[in-house]
């Protein structure tokens, strides 16, 4: 391979590969600041594209990799690891959970501000004050929790979480 692809293999793996750790260390850390999350998952893709030309780049020592035993257990590892991740007997349950809890608050923002006052047990009325205590203004209860936050310059599960947030001590509604 000529040398223009060498110049321009390795630094692009190098550079793509250090915005994949970083942005992968962030939400790995739950730090999820601006396009972190889009930047990592779009950009590795540029990673593989470094990593491709720089593997052409240096073919013939790469290939000399494949006839050294060390190296051969790692990457077998490296495999091993890779397929043992995709089985679906690590953390399904919990992911499970995530979905399902998910899905009922994405049900709760989409439903109307009277239906969540059915849910949670408490008059309309009481919702609209609640939330009135918080800044938050409703004008009909039959707006979706969605609409209201939308309306009010929020999040959903913000004005969801004002809603469901005042319980009283026993488990009831106030």
């Amino acid at each position: 391979m000529g040398t223009s692809l060498k110049t321009w293999a390795t630094p692009i793996a190098i550079g793509s590969f250090i915005i994949s750790a970083v942005t992968g260390l962030l939400i790995f850390f739950d730090i999820e600041i601006g396009a972190i999350e889009p930047v990592h998952r779009w950009l590795s893709w540029l990673l593989l594209g470094g990593i491709g030309l720089h593997t052409l780049s240096n073919w013939k020592p790469f290939a000399a990799y494949f006839s050294r035993k060390p190296a051969l257990a790692v990457m077998g590892l490296a495999l091993v690891v890779t397929g043992a991740s995709m089985l679906p007997v690590f953390g399904e349950e919990e992911e499970e959970g995530k979905r399902g809890g998910m899905a009922a608050v994405q049900a709760l923002e989409s439903a109307s501000l009277a239906t969540v006052a059915l849910v949670v047990k408490a008059p309309s009325g009481e919702l609209i004050a609640r939330l009135g205590s918080q800044g938050i203004k409703v004008d009909d209860p039959a707006r979706s929790i969605a609409e209201i936050a939308r309306m009010n310059g929020k999040e959903g599960r913000d004005v969801l979480g004002v809603v469901l947030g005042d319980r009283g001590e026993a488990g009831e509604a106030h």
